[in-house]
């Protein structure tokens, strides 16, 4: 993506498209050679696959979200992204589950080496706030380290981000206490808001890189209005004042404070170590490598597969796992993700987008267990030493 210059008005070369005008901008990106990749729902979720039309696009659904439920119902308004977000995340289309990274064969002219191939370009449409926000963390992790992954290098680089604000926030949400949300601001090459009025259905459109100025330059599309900048703002600011979670503040010394809290024990009494949680978050990057040999000995492999700290095989090291019991695999991911990552990646590992609480079978909650912690402080509970 090729951000605009700092000093670029945010509503220059704004404009307001109807569903038409999105349905011929999935077009204009396919006829680039793009896979369109947006949400459409499939077995009662809302799911990211590819797209060729905003007729696929889960028009006039809204989710319900709660500790361990998911529904979809009816949104009354025909809004085409009513939703908030499903189980999963852009990151599958940038880091797949499995991915082969390299190749080697022999033969008698020596051997063949053959290394991790792009998936050619893609565009995504109907991007969060929160999602935008754990891309630019997996950056940090794939992209900007000493030992940048060429293969999701290669693949960010070649995806256009077609980003949508929050008219609504899910039940587990709790983007606004993580500055992740809800309204985008940075990190795309177009960003829509939609309005749903009485008398019409449009999106306010505007341009984050050159590349996505010069799609909305081709697009059927009328001058927006200072009435159309101040719908799309109260359309944030509606999700904003609707969230209903938060994280405790000071979080990342709060966990540090309490390595050796009793509190893991119960947490442990209720999870089921299924690994749902860092399946579903747009942030976790645990994997694991595998070579393989094929029977001739002729050619080997090695695989990238995605795995979780949740696995008890995943800390398994010279005969034995570091984390055998459920209690410090729940306090090593929440440590990590809400605490260690500061120290590695300078940001949290967490964007508050709710995934984790939804998706969890018992319906564990991160914001309710980072503040059990700071409860039990606060009635001077705590067992466990600084750092």
């Amino acid at each position: 993506m090729q951000a605009m210059t700092p000093d670029t008005d945010p509503e220059c070369g704004a404009t307001i498209i109807d569903r038409q005008g999105l349905s011929l901008l999935i077009e204009r990106l396919t006829g680039q050679g793009r896979t369109v990749i947006g949400p459409q729902v499939a077995a009662g979720a809302v799911v990211l696959e590819e797209i060729t039309s905003a007729d696929e696009l889960p028009t006039g659904l809204r989710d319900e979200h709660d500790g361990g439920r998911y529904r979809l119902s009816d949104a009354g308004d025909g809004s085409l992204f009513g939703y908030v977000c499903g189980p999963q995340s852009w990151k599958r289309h940038l880091l797949s589950t499995d991915r082969p990274l390299w190749r080697a064969k022999r033969s008698a002219d020596g051997i063949e080496f053959w290394q991790d191939p792009t998936d050619g370009s893609q565009a995504f449409i109907g991007v969060r706030a929160c999602d935008i926000a754990a891309l630019q963390i997996l950056d940090k992790v794939y992209a900007e380290s000493d030992y940048a992954d060429p293969g999701y290098v290669a693949s960010r680089d070649s995806t256009l981000i077609v980003a949508v604000d929050c008219g609504r926030p899910g039940g587990t949400c709790f983007c606004t206490s993580m500055d992740t949300g809800p309204a985008v601001t940075g990190g795309f090459d177009i960003r829509l808001t939609e309005l749903c009025e009485s008398d019409r259905h449009v999106f306010v459109a505007r341009p984050g890189s050159e590349a996505g100025a010069a799609l909305l330059r081709e697009l059927p599309s009328q001058e927006p209005t200072a009435a159309d900048f101040k719908a799309a703002d109260a359309v944030t600011e509606t999700a904003r004042t609707q969230m209903g979670r938060s994280l405790v503040d000071g979080a990342e010394a709060l966990l540090r404070r309490n390595l050796e809290s009793p509190h893991w024990n119960d947490v442990a009494q209720r999870c089921l170590a299924c690994a749902n949680c860092t399946l579903v978050c747009p942030t976790c990057f645990c994997h694991t490598l595998e070579d393989t040999t094929d029977l001739t000995g002729e050619t080997t492999e090695r695989w990238r597969h995605w795995d979780s700290c949740y696995t008890l095989d995943f800390s398994y090291i010279h005969g034995g796992s570091i984390r055998r019991e459920v209690a410090s695999r729940y306090r090593q991911w929440i440590t990590h993700k809400l605490s260690y990552w500061h120290e590695q990646f300078g940001v949290s590992g967490c964007v508050g987008c709710g995934r984790c609480i939804t998706w969890c079978p018992v319906g564990i909650d991160i914001t309710a267990e980072a503040r059990a912690l700071a409860n039990a402080e606060n009635k001077g509970g705590r067992d466990g030493a600084d750092g």
